[in-house]
């Protein structure tokens, strides 16, 4: 099976200008776009320190558009409700990882990296089926998720 290589959404060129993507995570979308958000504009170092918190479940990501039915978490400032979503978290962990030993190899301090661009879009549902009682299954969708991060170098 041959994957179709998808682009950058934001086209954002220059020299000090690195980019990694992750295709098809099994993480949810709704997660991942919470995050997304959350993280843009920081540095790479801090979204990977506040993001290693949110997986030890010290500190939450607050949710502003999917947050019906969310409950309030501590520590949050300007914005009550929120959520510890362990999987994305690591998830994004790993790309911001991947983007600073891609800007380590074009010549660029890792340690004054932003993050300019950052998006979380669905990917292809993958189907699968539950097991039910009396020999019967019920379809559902695994929900994947693609990725992108875009880094500049900061003065």
């Amino acid at each position: 099976m041959v994957m179709a290589r998808t682009g950058y959404s934001a086209q954002i060129e220059g020299e000090n200008v690195a980019r990694a993507k992750a295709n098809e995570l099994p993480v949810s979308p709704k997660h991942s776009i919470e995050i997304a958000r959350f993280i843009r504009k920081m540095t790479t170092t801090e979204a990977k320190a506040y993001l290693a918190d949110v997986v030890a479940l010290k500190k939450a990501i607050p949710f502003k558009r999917f947050n019906r039915n969310v409950a309030h978490k501590r520590g949050l400032s300007k914005w009550p409700a929120g959520r510890y979503p362990v999987k994305a978290a690591e998830a994004y962990i790993r790309l911001l990882e991947s983007v600073e030993k891609n800007a380590e190899y074009i010549g660029l301090d890792v340690e004054n990296l932003r993050i300019d661009h950052v998006a979380a879009n669905t990917g292809r549902g993958l189907r699968a089926f539950f097991p039910r009682a009396m020999g019967r299954a019920t379809p559902k969708r695994r929900e994947t998720v693609n990725i992108e991060i875009v880094v500049t170098e900061v003065a």
